[in-house]
């Protein structure tokens, strides 16, 4: 009897470990911010045309209720991609890789991709780079059980992009 007690309160407590990050993340809601981290909007054409398209990817690869997509510039002209979306999600790791996976062409996947900070949020955030034409370049993510989201930096470093990722993150994601 004390065996079956002992086993029933260790069951009790794993699935308390398992539904609290739940609970605490699942009702999320990811917006793209007019203004973060110094970065502007970029309203030309070409910045909504492929932030429609990474919106697009990202519906398509992770189920969401709701996804997001912007493009940034800051002074000197340096541009950032962000996509994002919320809703339930189960596994937010495998979540992000799929995420990540959109990324993938013909020059390749995002590669070296390794655990940063994920901020006082928490879930998982990760960063890596992909092949371009014009060099490498830096991907950002993070995903939870409410929301996932990522970000491309051109021309920026991954620690610049493991730091900018959680800026995005901080104005672009609440919690209710």
């Amino acid at each position: 009897m004390t065996a079956l007690l002992a086993v029933g309160v260790a069951a009790v407590g794993a699935a308390g470990v398992t539904a609290w990050p739940i609970a605490m993340q699942k009702d999320a809601t990811v917006t793209a911010p007019p203004l973060v981290a110094g970065l502007r909007p970029d309203d030309t054409e070409d910045g909504r045309n492929t932030a429609d398209f990474l919106q697009t990817a990202l519906a398509a690869e992770v189920d969401l209720d709701h996804t997001v997509a912007a493009a940034y510039y800051d002074h000197g002209g340096r541009g950032i991609l962000f996509v994002g979306g919320d809703g339930l999600i189960w596994q937010p790791g495998d979540a992000l890789e799929k995420a990540f996976g959109m990324v993938s062409d013909d020059q390749g996947a995002v590669t070296h991709v390794h655990d940063v900070a994920a901020g006082q949020l928490g879930g998982t955030a990760r960063c890596g780079r992909t092949a371009t034409d014009d060099g490498d370049m830096a991907v950002c993510g993070w995903a939870d059980h409410g929301s996932v989201a990522l970000a491309l930096f051109p021309r920026r470093s991954e620690n610049e992009a493991a730091d900018l990722i959680l800026a995005i993150r901080e104005a672009a994601e609440t919690r209710h």
